[in-house]
């Protein structure tokens, strides 16, 4: 009995020793609270849900559009929110095609730009441009002069979602507080102040712009805003040419709304404060619910939503680091995982810039999904990447359709699109491949992260067939070469732009990823019961390894000789380092070649000319190369594009303020440093050995 007695002891012990060393998720978290005392048009903050995201100035609301839009814009955007202008001439997709003879025998017909004038220019364009994101209308209080702000004090609680600012106007003092419903696209918020408060609602019409904040505030001709109120109820109709959707508005007792001018709402109340609550919806009134709860409820239900997002999946604590540097990789961190949470977990792939503002349209761009999403499966929130798996699956049949257009098997992946899945016309995307593995490493990463045999099995009957069609173009892809008995890769633009379709063979990180997608493809084929009697084997076992000079230093690409001397190719993603760190080491890939050519892209490369994900990347290959000291200097290298704003954005240059690769990148390459990848044996492989990094939950890289 004693001894039954000792062992529990023992147990409990074990048990609680376990509980203090988990981490103090809240703790680590709040301590990286954004904390606003100026009005600054790059520190705005972002309340959201995923699919739809609201953000706001140093107001707590979106007071000052105009003063933040060539910073972090102030956007109310949505999933679901696109906009089309008018295709008056009828143009189609297909004036937009070229047929490009790459000499493979069969025609080739892509979604190009044209730079002489005429209908299939202005078709080209159009299909660009359209449809391109709205911003939903613009809430904000009605201050006119924002040199009248002071004594901001605005913060956003990280682990609740909840932006609260207090400030003063003028004489007049305000408290403001913001957040996002969990479940619908809702804004709410609680204004109290010692005067009136004023709360304006405008509406733009749509600027169709390559990257801007949607909003021109100069065509009210074009575009109707109706009014339908009903004591502290009403419904607002936008309709602007082809898309109309609606947005319920509901206020405290003693408020008042009125339309004021065109595309203007005003609600007033002289009571000292105002619950106000914005609801915005397509095709239908979202119906009147909201002003049965208080504040407090939507409070809680963000609160309830961030709590699990935090608490659910993996966690990296750098507390006990040493080094000063730690400090800011995990703010950066941090803020990186509330940023996806807000803005990048809804049903479609996200664009660059999140739900923030538009580049390129508001489309987004397939070969950025690794970048934006597979950080969600190594740290086990695989529910968050799987949410836009339903839009492959629906344009897939357009995929099919562009690898049948071009001769090829199985589907073709677009570069950027939009929720249609029509492939926007464009000279270099239209020839891009490295987007075409991703489905298959994502659904990888998802098999990975099954908590059940029978969570397996579901995914199987769900995404086998895509990931095999996504793989047979992969295959018929690769160019066999009967001369030196390999198989090529060439009529490509690589990941690193800044090469040509025409002249290009072999890119080395495409090389690797489709080694490393077709072993994965294959598989998904074993795991579904399909006996493919090894029908790729051939192509994995003979397909070219990356070519590398006389100094022992991998080339851009197999035809890119003068790679070390002509600056266009040390300019850009420094992609071949890719090979190694985002895809594992392969036969193709000799590690000593690979480390002296890091060693000379680090001293060399044409550092003002990259992107907010080439830093992770970098990392990623320092870490599996044994690196692990310059795997934080990667990570922290002081350049411009590894640039991480107040609010956590990553900023890149006066166009794009946002870039949110950048962040997802940085989430991948710290989940991989700390957990690993098959074959790794040592503790925090990618981290110094006197960095105590604390994880848990986190799941190893492929």
């Amino acid at each position: 009995m004693r001894k039954i007695v000792l062992l529990f002891v023992a147990f409990a012990m074990a048990l609680a020793a376990h509980a203090d060393n988990k981490i103090d998720r809240k703790a680590v978290v709040t301590r990286h609270n954004p904390h606003i005392t100026s009005i600054d048009s790059l520190a705005s903050l972002t309340v959201g849900n995923g699919g739809f995201a609201f953000t706001v100035d140093a107001t707590g609301l979106q007071t000052f559009p105009e003063k933040y839009s060539n910073g972090v814009p102030l956007g109310t955007m949505s999933d679901w929110g696109w906009h089309s202008f008018p295709n008056d001439k009828g143009y189609k997709i297909e004036e937009a095609l070229i047929n490009h003879d790459f000499h493979r025998g069969h025609d080739e017909y892509y979604a190009a730009q044209f730079r002489t004038p005429g209908r299939q220019q202005d078709a080209s364009n159009y299909f660009r441009q359209n449809p391109h994101r709205l911003h939903l209308g613009n809430i904000g209080l009605n201050l006119a002069d924002p040199n009248l702000v002071s004594n901001i004090d605005e913060t956003l609680d990280l682990w609740t979602g909840k932006v609260e600012s207090r400030f003063k106007y003028g004489e007049q003092n305000y408290h403001v507080k913001t957040v996002c419903d969990p479940d619908k696209d809702v804004v709410v918020s609680h204004i109290e102040s010692d005067g009136t408060i004023e709360v304006v609602l405008r509406f733009p019409y749509p600027t169709g712009k390559h990257s801007d904040d949607a909003c021109d505030w100069n065509q009210d001709s074009r575009h109707t805003t109706t009014l339908e109120k009903e004591g502290t109820h009403a419904v607002i109709k936008r309709k602007l040419d082809n898309c109309t959707y609606y947005i319920n508005v509901e206020f405290s007792d003693g408020a008042r709304i009125t339309k004021q001018g065109a595309h203007t709402i005003v609600i007033s109340t002289k009571k000292g404060a105002l619950d106000l609550y914005v609801g915005f919806n397509g095709n239908t009134p979202m119906g009147f619910y909201l002003s049965n709860r208080p504040f407090a409820d939507f409070a809680m239900a963000s609160a309830g939503r961030w709590r699990n997002y935090w608490n659910e999946g993996g966690f990296v604590d750098f507390g006990d680091v040493k080094d000063p540097r730690a400090k800011e990789l995990e703010r950066r961190v941090i803020l990186s995982q509330y940023l996806m949470g807000a803005q990048e977990c809804g049903i479609l792939p996200p664009q660059e810039t999140g739900l923030t503002y538009n580049s390129w349209f508001g489309k987004f761009h397939l070969e950025m999904t690794w970048w934006h999403l597979a950080h969600y499966g190594l740290w086990n929130k695989p529910e968050c990447m799987e949410k836009c798996f339903g839009w492959f699956l629906y344009a897939q049949k357009l995929a099919r359709q562009i690898a049948k257009r071009q001769g090829f098997n199985g589907i073709r992946w677009m570069k950027m699109t939009d929720p249609s899945g029509v492939e926007a016309p464009s000279n270099v995307g239209s020839y891009l491949i490295w987007q075409q593995p991703h489905f298959i490493y994502l659904a990888e990463l998802l098999y990975r992260a099954a908590k059940s045999s029978a969570e397996r099995e579901e995914l199987l009957k769900k995404y086998a067939g895509t990931v095999n069609a996504t793989a047979l173009f992969m295959a018929d892809f690769a160019e066999y070469d009967s001369i030196r008995d390999r198989y090529i890769l060439r009529g490509c633009i690589p990941a690193q732009e800044t090469l040509k379709a025409d002249s290009t063979i072999n890119p080395p990180f495409e090389l690797s990823y489709w080694h490393t997608a077709l072993q994965m493809a294959e598989k998904w084929r074993q795991r579904s019961g399909i006996d493919d009697k090894g029908e790729w084997d051939s192509i994995i076992n003979k397909l070219s390894p990356l070519a590398f000079n006389e100094d022992s230093l991998y080339l851009a690409a197999e035809t890119a000789k003068n790679t070390y001397t002509d600056i266009r190719f040390t300019s850009d993603h420094p992609a071949l380092l890719g090979a190694l760190g985002m895809m594992p080491d392969s036969k193709l890939i000799n590690k000593r070649v690979m480390a002296k050519t890091l060693d000379w892209i680090w001293d060399n490369w044409n550092w003002d000319k990259t992107w907010g994900w080439d830093y992770p990347m970098v990392a990623m290959t320092c870490a599996r190369l044994g690196q692990p000291s310059r795997a934080i200097d990667a990570l922290l290298m002081n350049k411009r594009t590894n640039t991480y704003l107040v609010n956590g954005h990553n900023y890149q240059d006066g166009r794009l303020r946002v870039y949110m690769p950048g962040n997802g990148g940085l989430l991948t390459a710290v989940a991989m440093m700390c957990a690993g990848w098959d074959g790794a044996t040592t503790k925090n492989p990618g981290f110094p050995k006197d960095w105590n990094v604390k994880w848990e939950g986190l799941l190893p890289m492929p």
